[in-house]
């Protein structure tokens, strides 16, 4: 085992990087972040009031100029705060997917009334659900969570359609954010209807009716020919996840659920039993590294709170218990999906992997980049991708 010198991310990461000094890769992008990306207080209060403005403008003569996914967390709620105070008409969207703890919900309700925001919540079945979560579970891939992203993003890109709002507020930020491995703890590709949809049919039963889905493709279909964009509000604000707890507290009555993303039941049992006893991954390591890196908290005061338990033994058995449950499956067989080795997600078919999916990024991207299709905006990277798939294809094993 070994721990950074700077931040608390430690061989745990199996993609994990020292520099001499000791200093991982994950300080050193934090670093890069901080150098390419966070602007000084004075630009950052400028751009983000520009921001606003371009919203607006966006949005005259339409019921709505943004939207945005809320979960009753942390990030989301106080990105909702922002908007109301910042006088967007924002639509607020919620996926109910039966795992919200009750103090999620009491949150959502009353952010919803004190702001006055429209709020949209779609209710996915609960079978449904649960088929396509036990399918995630047997077949032991690390992240679970994708089940729950991708529809979220699924559903505002729905309704942003539907509304046509173009801009999709986000409560990704980087200061909080960044510190996070991308292999071996979770699946970046949230959206890869490809890989989900090849999971769901080995391992599920259920045909998915009211659970929203959106590939790869057609959000780079969106972005690039209906002009949806991202914006991630909170990189352009002094973000400080305490201070926003205390405004929340203040202003909306919001109450804390004791952990990141702990507002969903499954999510706070999968972070806190499933990950580190199955796939060895604690990811408070990553949370508080951010806050390290950020100088929220100091590297002593992280290493202080890893002596903490995750969870207190009664939590945890009630939990365990619970969640067991709902996902009907008994004790014996739910520790014997837990035994079952770690599987990449790569293993079961993936749309990256396509050739007709990298071919419609290079074009989606020549037309994002020059405003229209040109044959010489998408010659080069076409050549490339070409060489790449004849390199493939010249050091693949042959069928006897």
């Amino acid at each position: 085992m070994r721990l950074c010198t700077r931040c608390i991310m430690d061989t745990t990461d199996p993609g994990i990087r020292f520099d001499e000094q000791g200093v991982c890769n994950h300080c050193r992008e934090y670093d890069r972040f901080v150098r390419d990306r966070q602007l000084a207080p004075d630009q950052r209060d400028a751009k983000f009031k520009k921001i606003i403005q371009w919203i607006q403008d966006g949005g005259r003569g339409r019921k709505y100029d943004s939207i945005l996914g809320i979960s009753g967390g942390v990030d989301s709620s106080y990105l909702a705060w922002r908007a109301w105070k910042n006088g967007l008409r924002t639509l607020l969207v919620h996926m109910d997917n039966s795992w919200d703890s009750e103090l999620a919900v009491k949150n959502v309700e009353n952010l919803v009334k004190t702001t006055g925001f429209d709020y949209y919540n779609h209710v996915v079945d609960w079978e449904e659900f649960k088929d396509l979560q036990l399918a995630y579970l047997r077949a032991s891939v690390v992240d679970v969570e994708v089940v729950t992203d991708h529809a979220i993003v699924a559903l505002v890109y729905r309704l942003a359609r539907q509304f046509g709002i173009r801009y999709i507020l986000t409560g990704v930020n980087r200061v909080t954010e960044t510190v996070m491995p991308q292999r071996g703890w979770n699946y970046p590709y949230k959206n890869d209807l490809t890989n989900l949809r090849a999971i769901h049919r080995r391992f599920g039963q259920v045909t998915l009716k009211t659970y929203p889905t959106l590939s790869l493709a057609q959000i780079k279909c969106y972005q690039c020919l209906r002009g949806f964009e991202h914006v991630d509000l909170l990189d352009y604000l002094a973000y400080d996840a305490t201070v926003a707890r205390a405004i929340l507290e203040r202003e909306f009555n919001w109450r804390y659920y004791g952990g990141k993303h702990w507002e969903s039941v499954f999510t706070k049992f999968y972070q806190a039993y499933i990950l580190p006893k199955k796939f060895n991954v604690d990811k408070r390591k990553a949370h508080l590294s951010n806050l390290i890196c950020s100088g929220q908290i100091t590297r002593a005061q992280a290493l202080e709170r890893m002596q903490q338990d995750i969870y207190s033994p009664a939590l945890m058995k009630e939990d365990y218990e619970f969640v067991v449950k709902k996902l009907g499956l008994t004790a014996a067989e739910f520790e014997e999906i837990m035994a079952r080795p770690p599987v990449p997600h790569e293993a079961y078919p993936t749309e990256i992997n396509q050739l007709s999916y990298q071919v419609q990024s290079l074009l989606y991207e020549a037309i994002h980049r020059t405003g229209r299709f040109t044959r010489n905006a998408i010659r080069s990277p076409l050549r490339r991708l070409r060489d790449q798939y004849r390199t493939r294809m010249s050091v693949a094993p042959r069928r006897a």
